[in-house]
């Protein structure tokens, strides 16, 4: 595949989620309270964005966001532009976490749209299911290559190296082909504040999903496991030592 240069269009689907590092527990309940926790991009929807960025920066195409959400989710289609996204969608009517239902709305947009490639997180850090990518490419019909550290796109097909447990595969397949991607494909970029401000101004569609949205999934609970901890500072190293010693073996045992 080397020497070919295609322009592509991608289309990469980005996930908004509560920013969990902000997230506090109710200690009552265990229970996360989710009151004033703002929400942004996926971590592993940034790895997306910039896998479909460089792609574009190397062999010319346009890369199109798409984002289920609401209104706000405008912000993070706003840090996408930033990094480079062209385009962007909001899709709102659902706020439910059944990827089955994600799936047929998102591919109702993806049909709609040309596209060589759909990039997309392997998992999220919300529900961690990992069942989106496998349910679009069956809705679509095309490949799934997942778990992708690498990808390297040809004149019809694509490349990718997959992270296994011992070891890396390398897959190719016909275009189009819907790829998940994992954390250690890339580092994504500090977007510059020329770059956010241009995003500013930038127009996003929102659109109403057309899809049936009932959900059969409803979560029940919520909590954080408990976790008894004591806290014992010694000032002295060598009085402590001992306790220390005694402490590791009881709990080996």
């Amino acid at each position: 595949m080397q020497g070919i240069s295609v322009p592509y269009n991608i289309i990469v689907l980005i996930k908004q989620i509560l920013d969990i590092d902000q997230m506090k527990t109710d200690p009552s309940t265990g229970e996360p309270i989710v009151q004033g926790v703002p929400f942004r991009i996926e971590n592993l929807s940034k790895n997306a964005i910039e896998a479909a960025v460089r792609i574009k920066e190397k062999f010319g195409g346009k890369v199109t966001g798409i984002i289920f959400g609401s209104e706000q989710s405008t912000a993070a289609v706003k840090e996408a532009y930033a990094m480079g996204v062209d385009d962007g969608f909001v899709i709102k009517g659902y706020a439910g976490k059944n990827p089955s239902v994600t799936a047929r709305v998102l591919s109702e947009k993806i049909k709609s749209l040309p596209y060589d490639m759909v990039i997309l997180g392997n998992q999220s850090a919300d529900t961690y299911t990992g069942l989106l990518p496998g349910k679009l490419s069956a809705i679509l019909g095309v490949p799934l290559l997942g778990n992708a550290i690498s990808i390297e796109p040809g004149a019809n097909e694509v490349k990718v190296t997959r992270v296994m447990e011992e070891h890396n595969a390398v897959l190719s397949s016909r275009l189009p082909a819907l790829i998940s991607v994992a954390q250690e494909i890339n580092e994504p970029r500090l977007p510059p504040v020329l770059q956010i401000i241009k995003a500013g101004k930038k127009q996003i569609t929102v659109e109403q999903t057309s899809v049936a949205v009932t959900s059969s999934v409803k979560i029940l609970s919520n909590k954080a496991p408990r976790s008894d901890r004591r806290r014992e500072v010694f000032e002295e190293v060598d009085k402590g030592i001992p306790t220390v010693v005694k402490v590791i073996k009881e709990a080996m045992r």
